[in-house]
């Protein structure tokens, strides 16, 4: 009989490396398109809102397509395996021959494709393991379920520190040698993306296909009163998240004015999100988890206070303030998903409730894109420190109010 512990690493190894695709994608190419390859700052901004727009449409169609299909899931994740680690690959390396506004419509093609495969892997991951919680008495049910998320997010964690500190290596290093370290690090995450879904499809609690044949749909999602109180805590909470993670590298860059030290910064981030994932798990064990993600969402308001009075050299300052946020950080990855394994009826399919629910992540991802062209509209340009007062409005004054709402109705959501 094989290990629970092995069993639940099993299931969470696909974790890394969909973060370490989620982080660039997400953090990352902003800056990288911008400052390196010299896209303008509104009209690479405009590209990200519209691509994760269409990301958002169609996360309730990947669920509903994952639910109908749900008996020949294996083929359905490999093929968008395939087509995320050619997607990654295209995101970092994209060809000599586009340039200006070829250039653009490449990274808009290249975000479609990593989006789509992204999406699919990542609402049938989560709808593999919210079916843990209804196999058997609810105490063990939500043990399991809260192991298998701490594995998940902890490997998350992991992939997210691992792309943090490679890219920001390699484009240290001089040009001749970008393109080929690029080019291995692109390879190095399709082996592990290969490696952690065979791992995932051989050696991971079964895949629980539903046998009735309840046709999923979103009036059917909606109906759950829980479902419908949970989904504007987490979609504001969410945007609050979203829009810092968008501006890091240009707040690291012109208000702390400290890029040397900006893969080390993310990396410090995660970190402390990997240590303190435990703690949350144990927090949500014993008080529950609207009482430990309460406390989380206090943590990350305190990190963002502290963020709007930094200025250029606040390096230590900074590194404390990752270090609480990151912290926060692990509240916000492992509990709620939790909580929404735990309102899914067993006879509903899981996969259309992940869809609806990564529909609003990526809405507050596509909201927080708009900050670019905002930013440009306030004078802010990528590397000049002298408008970058409009920065810290952005990256810390509106996060911390979004956290403010998103606590306030936590603190009336049934614990």
């Amino acid at each position: 009989m094989k290990s629970p512990t092995l069993m639940a690493l099993a299931y969470g190894l696909l974790g890394m490396p969909l973060a370490m695709s989620a982080l660039p994608v997400y953090v990352q190419i902003p800056a990288y398109y911008t400052t390196q390859l010299g896209l303008p700052l509104a009209s690479t901004g405009l590209v990200l809102f519209f691509a994760r727009l269409l990301d958002t449409v169609q996360d309730p169609l990947l669920g509903r397509l994952i639910d109908r299909h749900q008996h020949h899931i294996g083929r359905w994740l490999i093929a968008a395996a395939a087509v995320l680690a050619a997607a990654f690959f295209g995101l970092w390396l994209p060809p000599a021959f586009a340039v200006g506004s070829g250039l653009l419509m490449w990274l808009g093609l290249m975000l479609v494709l990593a989006y789509s495969a992204h999406s699919l892997l990542n609402i049938a991951y989560l709808s593999w393991g919210a079916r843990l919680s209804q196999s058997g008495h609810s105490d063990k049910a939500q043990t399991s379920l809260l192991g298998a998320a701490a594995w998940r997010e902890g490997l998350s964690l992991a992939g997210l520190i691992l792309a943090s500190l490679i890219p920001s290596f390699i484009l240290q290093q001089k040009n001749s040698q970008v393109n080929l370290a690029l080019n291995n690090y692109a390879i190095g995450f399709a082996i592990l993306l290969a490696l952690s879904l065979a791992s995932l499809l051989l050696y991971a609690p079964r895949w629980k296909a539903q046998a009735s044949s309840t046709n999923p749909n979103l009036r059917v999602v909606l109906a759950n009163p829980l479902f419908r109180r949970l989904l504007p805590i987490y979609f504001i909470n969410s945007l609050s998240v979203s829009i810092p993670a968008t501006l890091a590298l240009f707040f690291i860059n012109d208000r702390i004015q400290a890029p040397q030290l900006s893969g080390y910064f993310l990396a410090l981030y995660f970190i402390t999100g990997a240590i303190g994932l435990p703690l949350w798990i144990k927090l949500a064990k014993r008080y529950g988890c609207v009482a430990a993600w309460k406390l989380g969402m206090l943590l990350a308001i305190l990190s963002f206070v502290g963020c709007s009075f930094l200025s250029s050299g606040d390096v230590g300052a900074y590194f404390l303030i990752c270090a609480a946020a990151g912290l926060a950080l692990g509240a916000d990855l492992a509990l709620p998903p939790v909580l929404l394994a735990e309102i899914i009826p067993a006879e509903q399919p899981a996969a259309s409730y992940y869809g609806f629910w990564t529909l609003l992540g990526k809405l507050a991802l596509a909201v927080s894109g708009l900050g670019l062209p905002l930013l440009a509209l306030l004078q802010y340009q990528p590397g000049q420190a002298s408008h970058s007062a409009s920065l810290v409005l952005l990256y810390a004054a509106v996060p911390c109010v979004l956290k403010l709402i998103a606590l306030r109705l936590l603190h009336r959501y049934p614990s």
